[in-house]
């Protein structure tokens, strides 16, 4: 128990607390500036990066390869026989795809360069008239100046009497044929005349009618031929052996994969610095960042995606929202890099325009000066079937030769 004198003694003094660090608040402040600093350094680097690089690029990822779909399509009813490709087939252009029953076509050609031959023949007949009416004429000229010189010495004996009045009257009668047969024969070569006058065999327009039967024939048959015309690689193959088709029938198509481009999407506030030429840098995702695509703005849209929609938005509606709308952009691709790294059609890509260049235009300022597009895979149809009729022709003309007048 404890005494009173320990209850009366002094406490002992509580463990003093340590004192405040002095230096706390330097250190608070000096952080407290550091993190401004960095903040102000971060903000710096950003704007820095903004007025150098990030204002001057714009990208998305909204954007597709796309590319040229070549339909194969016949002009001529027939019956598939024979298909020559399948789906991702390599075919060069004037390569055979399909095949048609070719014994319809045939038929129709043979007949028609019997019909050639036959109107060559015909027309040379109308020349050979023309050389007979001629000579006729000059008979019939003849005999009028026989006749004129008897009705002459005639006249001159009846003033005489040295003959009878019904003498006269029979060389005059003898005159007034010979006039009238002149007249007939010479109507008749007018006549035969115009149907061959400046003209020959070959242009001669009962001739030019049956070439030109002849020569849609002759594309009837080829077209039961269909080939390819352009070089690329099949897709889409929908036909069959035995399948009957009409003009127009989708078959199957072929794509030109060395000459695919991009179709990137901007939104609306990305087209202000955007302009044609400018350079691209494009990343395909089935190749990866591994692969860079150079590329160049070709085309700007124009119009927004939803404006060229099968079904437009009604902006008019009482129920309107406003959206961001996007514009499709033509990117042009290096080709000798499409060669190393091939695209396919609607793979998915990233696109960064570089905007540094705005000397170039917004739209086309000029029409294209040619053809973007091209094949000359159906020219030597129509020069074969030339070759064909000028060789009836020959074949069929007097001596091997044209007629001409």
């Amino acid at each position: 128990m404890a005494t009173s004198s320990d209850a009366n003694a002094p406490a002992a003094p509580a463990e003093q607390a340590p004192a405040a660090d002095t230096g706390n608040p330097r250190k608070r402040k000096l952080w407290l500036f550091g993190l401004l600093l960095l903040v102000i350094l971060g903000a710096a680097g950003a704007w820095a990066w903004y007025e150098m690089v990030g204002r001057w690029a714009e990208s998305t990822d909204d954007a597709y390869v796309n590319g040229n779909v070549v339909e194969i399509t016949p002009l001529v009813t027939g019956t598939v026989i024979s298909i020559g490709a399948d789906d991702g087939d390599l075919v060069h252009a004037g390569q055979v795809l399909l095949r048609f029953d070719p014994s319809d076509t045939q038929v129709a050609l043979q007949a028609s360069q019997a019909k050639l031959a036959r109107t060559v023949r015909e027309v040379r007949g109308l020349y050979s008239n023309v050389d007979a009416l001629k000579a006729q004429a000059q008979s019939r000229q003849a005999a009028l100046k026989t006749a004129q010189d008897n009705f002459n010495r005639r006249k001159l004996l009846a003033q005489d009497g040295a003959i009878s009045a019904e003498e006269l009257s029979h060389a005059r009668d003898d005159l007034t044929s010979a006039q009238s047969a002149l007249d007939s024969a010479r109507q008749q070569l007018n006549t035969s005349t115009a149907l061959v006058d400046d003209t020959q065999v070959a242009s001669h327009p009962e001739v030019m009618a049956a070439a030109a039967e002849l020569r849609q024939a002759y594309l009837d048959h080829a077209r039961t031929t269909l080939v390819a015309p352009v070089t690329g690689y099949v897709a889409k193959r929908s036909v069959q052996l035995g399948q009957r088709l009409q003009p127009g029938t989708a078959t199957m198509a072929v794509i030109p994969l060395d000459e695919v481009w991009i179709d990137a999407n901007f939104k609306e506030t990305q087209l202000r610095d955007m302009r044609i030429g400018q350079p691209v840098q494009v990343t395909a995702d089935v190749y990866g960042s591994d692969v860079q695509y150079r590329g160049s703005v070709e085309s700007l849209g124009a119009g927004t995606g939803s404006a060229f929609a099968l079904l437009p938005a009604q902006n008019a509606t009482g129920n309107w929202i406003k959206i961001v709308q996007r514009v499709p952009v033509r990117i042009r691709l290096d080709g000798q890099q499409l060669k190393d790294h091939p695209l396919r059609i609607g793979l998915s890509t990233v696109v960064e325009v570089d905007l540094h260049d705005q000397s170039g235009a917004i739209l086309a300022q000029q029409p294209p000066q040619q053809a973007t597009y091209t094949t000359q895979v159906y020219d030597q149809q129509l020069g074969e079937a030339d070759a064909m009729i000028s060789q009836l022709i020959r074949d069929n003309s007097a001596s091997g030769k044209t007629a001409t007048r």
